[in-house]
């Protein structure tokens, strides 16, 4: 079978509305993709600082901004559909919308984006809310790209995404995969003081000296002390982790080193989880924004007992939104698209709310 569908995925770090374009083919199980059209849509000043209120409005402003945002990324998807002249190519959309409120220890996640206004905007198929019959389910909800590595990316026993949160999947009889820390949402942070979007290449980071007190600081915070499954909320970046950097003060490019440091420290932490680890010639695929900071992944290659591979720029910017196109796919299918063993469910799960946009 033959599936052309789009994913969609607005990260933790706010960069903007990554859309994918894939086709995917399934053959007696076995499948294969490709990333035909991929953009990332910069959100506007006013759009992001939107998303990024949107946990301080009341009930009913939360809800017209979830409708609205959904009619938003609506339009994004026409936009798209025009560019690459895809109409009538797509069987599906998958969209994650932008998480908002995540209390998995209480069973509640929240990621805005209307799936509904979505399939009313482009008149498809729309498949929304991703994670929240895992979370009913008394998992964590994340991470949920685990059944992507498992189907679509052979060849590798550890995949490392360094978003907005960085986090780590290990395949092996029973895939696991947790968050390790915050990322890129931190670094931008920082690199926005000095009034840089982000910290290209880690440029700024290179030229710094480590805090060994602040780095010291970092790595005693309690998260890194709890087993896994484990998943991390936005706010464990801008509210738990960048007030300790500008407690302890400093130059920019220190607090960047220092924090390029303790990602480093963590996912090698994360790694040694793993009874495998350093045992033969493992590979770990890096994607993600963090996989074209040349400094950070400097520092993981220097640290990691494993071999880094930085995939090409269409994996490495878009592996999410195209695994939010196959969890679409799969749940069409229904078939299982969240893995139980991974976030900590009491099952496997075909989640996601399904919305017919034209069943004319």
């Amino acid at each position: 079978m033959i599936y052309r569908a789009i994913g969609m995925m607005s990260g933790s770090s706010l960069d903007g509305l990554d859309i994918a374009f894939v086709e995917f083919h399934e053959n007696g199980g076995k499948w294969q993709y490709e990333i035909l059209q991929a953009d990332c849509l910069a959100y506007t000043p006013e759009w992001k600082l939107k998303l990024e209120q949107a946990t301080e409005l009341n009930a009913m402003d939360y809800q017209l901004l979830h409708t609205a945002y959904g009619h938003y990324i609506g339009a994004q998807v026409n936009a798209f559909i025009d560019r690459y002249d895809l109409h009538y190519k797509i069987a599906v959309i998958g969209s994650h919308g932008h998480t908002t409120f995540h209390v998995p220890e209480q069973r509640m996640t929240g990621q805005i984006g209307d799936g509904a206004a979505i399939a009313a905007q482009t008149g498809l198929t729309v498949v929304s809310d991703l994670r929240a019959m895992d979370v009913a389910l008394g998992g964590q909800g994340a991470p949920i790209v685990p059944i992507g590595e498992q189907l679509l990316l052979q060849g590798y026993r550890y995949f490392l995404n360094i978003g907005g949160i960085a986090n780590l999947s290990i395949k092996d009889d029973r895939c696991r995969a947790f968050d390790v820390c915050a990322a890129n949402r931190v670094l931008n942070l920082l690199a926005g003081e000095l009034g840089k979007d982000f910290d290209e290449d880690g440029a700024l980071a290179a030229t710094g000296v480590v805090n060994e007190a602040l780095l010291n600081e970092l790595n005693a915070l309690n998260f890194y002390q709890l087993p896994a499954p484990k998943s991390l909320a936005n706010s464990f970046g801008t509210d738990m982790v960048y007030p300790i950097l500008k407690r302890h003060g400093g130059q920019v490019a220190d607090q960047l080193r220092t924090y390029v440091e303790h990602i480093v420290q963590q996912v090698a932490r994360a790694l040694e989880t793993d009874n495998s680890y350093g045992v033969g010639e493992e590979k770990l695929l890096i994607t993600g924004g963090g996989a074209l900071n040349g400094f950070l992944t400097g520092r993981l290659t220097e640290v990691l007992k494993v071999t880094l591979v930085v995939p090409e720029e269409k994996l490495v910017l878009y592996k999410e939104a195209m695994i939010m196109a196959l969890i679409a796919v799969l749940r069409w299918r229904e078939e299982t698209n969240v893995l139980g063993s991974v976030t900590g469910a009491s099952r496997d799960s075909a989640g996601g709310a399904m919305w017919l946009g034209n069943s004319g």
